[in-house]
């Protein structure tokens, strides 16, 4: 049995774990528009991702805010055209 979590987009459970990704970036939680349009708790959520696909969502997601703003679930990161490939292509890895 595997007691590391998932991960939330390639679906590989990782052997060093997975990374807790804030869908809305923390350093977003002052600005007054993500408090206007968020409640804490969904400021606050987390998804578990292996380190290779967090590492591609800041890459082609690169600024913030605009992560914050426009891919602030996992359906909406799933939607990036080369998310969406990285993951396909991450599942089949080892």
């Amino acid at each position: 049995m595997n007691t590391n979590p998932e991960c939330a987009l390639c679906g590989r459970f990782p052997k060093k774990g997975t990374t807790e990704h804030h869908l809305i970036p923390r350093m977003c939680h002052r600005n007054k528009w993500f408090q206007k349009n968020f409640t804490r708790e969904q400021m606050q959520t987390t998804i578990p991702l292996c380190r290779d696909c967090h590492n591609a969502v800041h890459k082609f997601v690169p600024k913030e805010k605009e992560l914050g703003r426009h891919f602030h679930s996992l359906d909406l990161l799933k939607s990036h055209p080369q998310i969406a490939k990285f993951a396909t292509w991450a599942s089949k890895q080892k």
